[in-house]
């Protein structure tokens, strides 16, 4: 189930400016990103990369989305800062591990002869980028970068388990649907967008104030 490499080589180099470089790349050339930036056991550059998506967007979310973050004691600033280590080096490292896990077994049915847990872990990982804006408080874009980290990381794990983008998008859509849908709460804000009547489904655009209604 697990393949692990004592010592790694290759993947991703380190510091700010290879993590600029990595997110400018994956939602760019994601196909090229994960040929040539995910290596068997090189997991640090991906987690660093998915605590840092995710510090960016939980401090965003924070500071515009009223009574977004925690309370300690009736000092704001030092609660914001426990919620984000809290999110960033315990919640994070756990979700992509478990998830990446999860992941494998749902692979097992359906690409019998796949790369291992790592890569999967630093697909997840990378697939991150886009909801770097997703503490912007618009359900609109919410769902964009939701669903482009879906799409995202299925063509990480097509690209990187050398399979069909069809078996890589029924591997993967409980996995996505947990962290994109649930974890970076893409489900919630779709909900928000959509409205169901009896003989139409209704989109809303939040920030134009309008609506648009499909007859069903």
């Amino acid at each position: 189930m697990t393949q692990w490499v004592e010592n790694p080589t290759g993947g991703r180099d380190r510091g700010p400016a290879a993590l600029a470089r990595a997110w400018l790349e994956v939602v760019t050339n994601p196909r090229r990103f994960f040929e040539h930036g995910v290596a068997p056991g090189d997991q640090a550059p991906g987690l660093v990369f998915a605590m840092t998506v995710v510090v960016i967007e939980e401090a965003t979310r924070f500071a515009l989305v009223p009574g977004a973050a925690p309370s300690l004691g009736g000092r704001p600033a030092l609660a914001a800062v426990f919620g984000l280590a809290l999110a960033a080096l315990f919640v994070t490292p756990a979700v992509l591990h478990l998830t990446g896990a999860l992941q494998t077994v749902l692979l097992m049915p359906v690409v019998p002869d796949r790369a291992g847990t790592s890569e999967t872990v630093q697909v997840i990982a990378y697939a991150t980028a886009p909801c770097v804006f997703a503490g912007i408080p618009s359900p609109t874009l919410r769902v964009a970068c939701a669903a482009y980290g879906a799409v995202l990381f299925v063509v990480g794990l097509r690209t990187v388990h050398d399979t069909s983008t069809l078996r890589a998008a029924v591997a993967g859509a409980i996995p996505a649907a947990l962290v994109f849908g649930y974890g970076f709460r893409g489900s919630a804000a779709l909900a928000e967008l959509v409205v169901w009547n009896a003989n139409e489904v209704c989109f809303r655009v939040a920030e134009l104030g309008a609506k648009v209604c499909v007859t069903v």
